[in-house]
């Protein structure tokens, strides 16, 4: 069954960690203007932080900028995503836990102008970011359209996050980077592959010059690239995904052959996994499937 989601991905360079929340609003106000059928509008990593000097003076400004989770830039962006009627990721933001950690957090508003999900990057780019690393992967129901799953730009380097996201039904992962580096060629690859490996869309917005190198991208389930900007200029990606093709691709196969989430039967033995201490469960492979309401245990019981 077709569930269509009409995204925008905006690849801009990121606002001044000092500017106010309605310099951001305006943006979103003028790009709803240009694309008014959007209903998921997305930003890059660290968006709504940008900071610059040395890397003390960088560390200094990022925790500066940390607010917690119901600070009144979150209740102002929740206010923006009701007022407007759509679905916000304005890209991460510094995050101030309870215990004083500085976590980089992507957060998805609704229309109702709640905080509707929240993720904190697992894998911080070390040694270079000074981020506490979340501990758990995320993924979020959008009513009418399907299931998120987020990851934040340097996560996409560890295979676990994808895998686990798919796992848990997530039929698009929202990837918000901040690459500002030549290895986003790899990147690009490694969305690419993320999406064939799980049978999912990826999207993923990269931020603009002359911060960030571009190079944004949707990629569908089975790998195929939909939009990608070509250069590290300003551009707004616009897509309509069907969330109901990944149960079309799993079902039928990857170029109508492969069906890795089908690879196991309940009398297959566990494969162990010496790194992760635990195995694959051929009786728990299966991944969620959010249309049909299908639930099996959490990562957890995977270990």
């Amino acid at each position: 069954m077709s569930r269509l989601l009409p995204l925008a991905l905006a690849q801009v360079s990121p606002q001044a960690a000092t500017a106010p929340v309605s310099e951001f609003a305006g943006d979103v106000e003028r790009l709803l203007a240009r694309h008014p059928r959007t209903r998921l509008v997305v930003h890059p990593e660290l968006h709504l932080c940008g900071v610059e000097g040395t890397d003390p003076e960088r560390t200094a400004r990022l925790q500066d900028a940390a607010e917690p989770l119901d600070g009144p830039r979150s209740r102002q962006l929740g206010e923006l995503a009701g007022d407007l009627g759509i679905w916000l990721v304005p890209g991460s933001a510094c995050e101030r836990g309870e215990n004083g950690e500085l976590f980089n957090t992507a957060a998805c508003y609704s229309p109702a102008g709640e905080l509707h999900a929240f993720y904190r990057k697992v894998f911080p780019w070390r040694p270079y970011e000074p981020y506490d690393p979340g501990d758990r992967f995320v993924v979020a129901d959008v009513p009418e359209f399907g299931r998120l799953g987020f990851s934040i730009c340097y996560d996409s380097w560890f295979p676990e996050v994808a895998r686990h996201l798919a796992w848990m039904g997530a039929e698009v992962i929202i990837n918000p980077v901040q690459t500002t580096t030549n290895d986003r060629e790899q990147e690009i690859v490694l969305a690419r592959a993320h999406a064939i490996a799980n049978q999912v869309f990826v999207a993923s917005v990269n931020a603009a010059g002359p911060v960030g190198v571009g190079g944004s991208l949707i990629v569908d389930p089975e790998g195929r690239v939909r939009q990608q900007a070509t250069g590290s200029e300003t551009e707004v990606l616009t897509d309509v995904l069907d969330l109901g093709e990944v149960a079309r691709v799993r079902a039928s196969g990857t170029a109508g052959l492969n069906r890795m989430w089908s690879q196991f039967t309940d009398h297959d033995s566990p494969v162990e996994l010496p790194l992760y201490q635990g195995r694959i469960e051929p009786a728990t492979w299966h991944p969620e499937i959010p249309e049909a309401g299908i639930r099996i245990p959490g990562p957890e019981a995977a270990g």
